[in-house]
């Protein structure tokens, strides 16, 4: 891992306890799990160019669904 790859991870991991956390509150399941999923997709996936798009994709998933 590199420290672009780290970053990254803590960047999407952080907005992921956002969505987490507004999921929970407002009892939206699509942005709880989406948070859940943010804060836990960056340890499993070590290539920056598939982190980046994933992300991107999960932070959009409960706007598109909603």
């Amino acid at each position: 891992m590199d420290a672009t790859t780290l970053f990254s991870g803590m960047i999407f991991g952080s907005i992921g306890m956002g969505y987490l956390i507004y999921g929970k509150k407002q009892r939206h399941l699509v942005a709880l799990m989406s948070g859940v999923a943010l804060c836990v997709f960056p340890y499993f996936v070590a290539d920056i160019f598939v982190i980046i798009p994933m992300g991107i994709g999960l932070m959009a998933l409960p706007v598109l669904i909603k």
